[in-house]
């Protein structure tokens, strides 16, 4: 193992958005077993603190590339496309109405059935956006646009997580 490796080339796997989650699961496993400090109990204090690197190292990179969200940031910013979400904003029009659509339905939500048909939206328009994000780095590997996407993703996310605590709030 390399410590300057990029988290696929740690797990062995393509350099690509499309990731089989059980074989990712499978192989953070394995690599967790070679890097374990006990493991390495024998070698000494200065291999113990090696194989605690090797396992801090590993445990990112699994948190990096299981997640599609951060695995699309991160094949951006692989890619040469920083995503910059905290200094840009800029988001198409339409996507912008249809989070003003969103906040206002969210305001407007009451029952669990408004709840419901808002999650759903939400959910419908990340699956869209993570698949053009799959197309984006995959098949075209536009990285500039890929990063569009995964900001629009950020929102998505947040907004989910918005209607979670409405929700609570409310005790639906």
């Amino acid at each position: 193992m390399n410590l300057q490796s990029d988290d696929f080339e740690l797990f062995g796997v393509p350099r690509q958005f499309a990731q089989d989650r059980p074989a990712l699961d499978a192989r953070w496993k394995e690599l967790q077993r070679e890097a374990h400090p006990d493991r390495f109990a024998m070698h000494g204090p200065s291999a113990q603190r090696l194989a605690m690197q090797w396992s801090v190292r590993i445990n990112e990179a699994y948190q990096r590339i299981k997640d599609p969200l951060k695995r699309a940031a991160y094949l951006c910013e692989l890619g040469g496309a920083s995503i910059r979400a905290e200094d840009n904003t800029a988001m198409p029009t339409d996507f912008l109405m249809q989070q003003m659509e969103w906040r206002e339905a969210l305001d407007d939500a009451v029952d669990p059935s408004s709840f419901d048909a808002l999650e759903q939206a939400v959910r419908d328009a990340r699956a869209t956006a993570l698949q053009r994000c799959e197309q984006l780095l995959d098949g075209q590997r536009d990285y500039a646009a890929a990063a569009n996407e995964v900001r629009a993703l950020m929102f998505i996310a947040r907004f989910a997580d918005d209607i979670d605590r409405r929700r609570d709030a409310l005790g639906q």
